[in-house]
Formats: C-alpha cells, structure tokens, sequence
C-alpha cells in the first residue's frame, strides 16, 4: 500500500486482514519503486498524492519493473486524473472517501481477472470453471447458473472463511447481479442442491446469523 496517511493505513489494513490479505507498505519515500518490487505483491494499492514525488510518477517507475495489479485511491478528482492514473499504469481507480466493501470487491476482482487467467478455480479435488460455471470432481459435474457460479466463486476465494450475506450482496451487486436477501438465499439453496452429487453437501455450511462458509472438506 503506497499511502502516507496513517489513518487511512490502519482502516484497510484491518479490513483487508479480515480477509487473509497480508498489508505492507512503503516506508521510503525515496525508494517507493524498489521497495513495492521487493515485496513481489499480488496488487498494489496506490495514493497520487505522496511525501515525494506523486502517485503518477512512482507508478511509472513501478511499470519499469513488474505488471503488478494497480489500483489509484485519491481524493483527487476522478474526471481530471483517471485517464493520468491509467496512462501511468494503474488498472482500477477508486475516490476517497470510499466503501471498504467497494475496496474489497475491485480488489477481488482484478486479483481474479489476473490469478485466473485460465478461468480454473480450486478447492481440495474440485475445479471450477468460471468461463462456463461447471463444476467437476472425480464424483461428476454440476452446470450452475451465472448467478449460483459468482457465488461459487466468492466462497472459493475465501474457502474456509465466512463470507457474510452483506458481503456476499455487495460484491454481486459490483458484479451486475441485483440480489436481495430472499434471492439470495433460494441462490444458495440451488447451489447446495448442487454441490449434493458431487459429495458435497456438507461443503457449504451456514454460519447462522451471519453468512456461508465452503470447507475444505466434506466431513
């Protein structure tokens, strides 16, 4: 995370590590490019305005080096530096102040776009393709609906993880999918029904109260 506001460190730092996202970020503003490359992150996080040069600089220091997922937070206007922001590498651009469930899901879904570039998803014996939302195991396939293979692919990323329903609703409403709670739930129902030829139906456990959970194993 290329940020220098303390505030602003602490809050993502705690929301991302709800989700088993391991934080860095720069401590020399001198050395911004060398020091987001020796860390060989999965995405970079970046602010424009910083100690030393801006965001826009340092990106294209960075793009010298690795192709790294991007993605601007500023607080600067969006329709004067989005097209900068792009030009100088980033991927993705998000305005301050801003929604940490808004956050996850961009992040979330560039992580997906460039980790899963044959479309394959895993978990223990099963894989997921997410191009055609079949499902296979050594036990058979399930073809699942668009909407039941977004949820699939949520729960996969974050396999033994409970994935509250606001969660869940947010990130399939920042994928075009307009859910309510009621839907939702005949969704996951389908999806549980699924899962039950493959062996499965005990893979995908409700947390009551809260959200779903997919384990690992079947037991």
């Amino acid at each position: 995370m290329v940020e220098d506001n303390p505030a602003m460190i602490k809050t993502v730092q705690e929301e991302l590590r709800k989700w088993q996202y391991d934080v860095q970020t720069v401590t020399d503003w001198g050395n911004v490019a060398g020091e987001v490359t020796a860390a060989h992150p999965a995405l970079v996080l970046f602010d424009i305005t910083l100690p030393t040069f801006d965001g826009f600089y340092w990106m294209q220091e960075v793009r010298k080096h690795t192709r790294v997922p991007i993605i601007v937070i500023s607080a600067a206007d969006i329709d004067s530096n989005v097209m900068h922001a792009i030009a100088a590498g980033a991927d993705d651009y998000i305005m301050k102040p801003f929604s940490m469930t808004v956050l996850l899901a961009k992040i979330q879904a560039l992580l997906r776009r460039t980790q899963q570039s044959s479309d394959q998803m895993v978990w223990a014996n099963n894989h997921f393709n997410a191009l055609t939302n079949q499902l296979n195991n050594d036990q058979g396939q399930a073809q699942l609906t668009p909407t039941e293979g977004a949820l699939l692919q949520v729960l996969i990323h974050h396999h033994n993880q409970t994935v509250t329903k606001d969660q869940l609703l947010e990130w399939l409403w920042q994928s075009g999918k307009y859910l309510n709670d009621n839907t939702l739930n005949v969704n996951i129902s389908r999806l549980r029904s699924k899962l039950a030829p493959l062996g499965l139906d005990q893979a995908l456990r409700t947390e009551r109260g809260v959200g779903y959970r997919l384990v690992i194993s079947n037991k």
